[in-house]
């Protein structure tokens, strides 16, 4: 089923690039810049700058990528801050840009001569050690070689930290010429170098500052990118990063493609649930039913109980939930699951981003049928099959009565008609037709046969016929009727 909920926006990221070894806790609050003075009278060092680099605005929290992508333009390599990302390997499930470590790695991937990345500069000697990084940097700079330093953003006492792409220094001015791609027309900026000098270092202890620097040198090379189904490493580290607004602390979160699994069970909890459940489910459905990936990344929220799923759906979607198991929202992107109900409900609900992907105008007793099926799933000869459910003793029941539909009238049903005028049988009745196509070995047929016919006959009612065998759907249904009340559940 599909629900109306409403997601908070998140906010824009600048950056946080430390991770030192050994690394700091970077989700504590950053240090202030030092509060030592460089003001004394300029060094004596020439002016100089590295001309015609292009300025990149960064995506959210992807300052080192963006600032990377600027010299690489200029360089004539072709790219972009994605690809920086993809060949990082930063993990994407952390929602966040590179940070030091992985941009190290990025820039090697890429040709680059980083040389020493991390300083560790005494407080008591910052006037003179910071002078002399700063000359370090200058000698590169007049060499034609530019750095990419991770810096406090500004002296707010909230700021972040921040990769900016050093390009230059004016003597006469006594400033840092640098491009910022946080920031729109942030390119060839100026601060003067006494103001960097303050926010370059990272006082992780009041004694023992870091400093940052990953030197541009050498020739780049456009790497191998790595292979990807559909969506970039980047593009996952993007929708995370979208997601942290809406998560608690202690969820997890879990790559698996197509899907951003978010649960607050435990980090092992999530991560079965994500392989055992969630990859099982999408490797088989496509073996048998679905080329075609979703065109978007959608979130799996996991909850390990009715008390935080129905929490969770009242305070991140502004509703409330009218099932306790779970539900689908095409229209923001999320499978919302109390996942202690159990996995059937997960795998239900993952069927129907694929039908929207394949077959967007699929009629709603396909879908659900398809659905219901596979929410009690099981395996037979490598693929996924139904077993009988819970649905079926209603179903036995509503056949006992004579009051079950004719197959004509349950394939010509609205939207409207299958969700809002069900006579109590709608999903049932779908979902034993298939299982008896499934028994029949012809269900698979019958799918890929709608998809070649689906604009002459789309109900399915034709393909139906045919796949069947059966001039005479009524009579059929007899049959059909007496093999449902026949089956067992459990």
């Amino acid at each position: 089923m599909t629900r109306r909920i409403h997601l908070i926006a998140a906010s824009l990221l600048i950056g946080a690039c430390s991770t030192t070894p050994p690394a700091p806790d970077i989700s504590a609050p950053l240090p202030p810049a030092p509060e030592v003075r460089f003001d004394g009278p300029a060094p004596q060092l020439a002016s100089v700058l590295i001309p015609n680099v292009p300025h990149i605005h960064q995506k959210p929290d992807f300052c080192g990528e963006a600032a990377t992508e600027m010299y690489l333009r200029a360089k004539g390599v072709a790219v972009d801050q994605d690809a920086v990302f993809g060949v990082s390997g930063m993990d994407p499930a952390r929602g966040m840009g590179a940070t030091t470590k992985e941009m190290s790695q990025a820039l090697t991937s890429l040709g680059f001569d980083v040389g020493r990345v991390w300083y560790s500069v005494k407080a008591a000697e910052a006037q003179n050690e910071m002078e002399s990084r700063f000359r370090e940097l200058h000698d590169d700079l007049g060499r034609g070689i530019p750095s990419i330093v991770c810096t406090h953003f500004d002296e707010s006492p909230n700021t972040t930290e921040h990769f900016r792409l050093i390009l230059g220094y004016d003597q006469a001015k006594d400033e840092v010429i640098y491009s910022d791609p946080a920031l729109d027309n942030g390119g060839y900026m100026r601060m003067p170098r006494s103001r960097f000098l303050r926010l370059w270092p990272l006082p992780y202890r009041s004694d023992d500052w870091t400093v940052i620097r990953l030197r541009l040198a050498g020739q780049p090379v456009k790497p191998t990118q790595p292979a990807t189904n559909g969506f970039s490493p980047a593009d996952y580290a993007q929708h995370v990063m979208a997601l942290k607004p809406m998560m608690r602390s202690g969820q997890t979160v879990v790559i698996e493609p197509p899907f951003v699994v978010v649960g607050d069970e435990t980090p092992e909890r999530v991560r079965a649930h994500a392989a055992g459940t969630v990859r099982w489910a999408v490797e088989h459905l496509k073996k048998d039913f679905f080329v075609n990936d979703p065109k978007r990344i959608l979130t799996i929220w996991l909850f390990g109980g009715a008390a935080s799923y129905e929490e969770a759906v009242r305070r991140t979607f502004h509703d409330s939930p009218d099932t306790p198991y779970g539900f689908y929202s095409s229209e923001h992107h999320a499978l919302v699951m109390n996942i202690a109900t159990g996995g059937g409900t997960l795998v239900h609900e993952i069927v129907h981003p694929f039908v929207e992907a394949n077959v967007p105008d699929c009629p709603a007793w396909m879908n659900e049928g398809l659905g219901s099926l596979f929410e009690q799933a099981g395996e037979r000869n490598g693929h996924i099959i139904g077993l009988t459910n819970w649905r079926l003793g209603g179903l036995q029941r509503a056949i006992k009565r004579g009051v079950v539909p004719s197959f004509h009238t349950l394939t010509h049903t609205t939207n409207r008609q299958f969700y809002s005028e069900d006579p109590g049988t709608n999903y049932a009745q779908s979902r034993y037709l298939f299982y008896y196509l499934q028994e029949q070995g012809r269900l698979v047929d019958f799918w890929k046969t709608y998809l070649v016919d689906r604009t002459k006959d789309p109900s399915g009612y034709t393909t139906l016929t045919k796949v069947l065998g059966e001039k005479d759907l009524d009579v059929f249904k007899k049959r059909w009727e007496a093999e449902v009340l026949r089956l067992s559940f459990p």
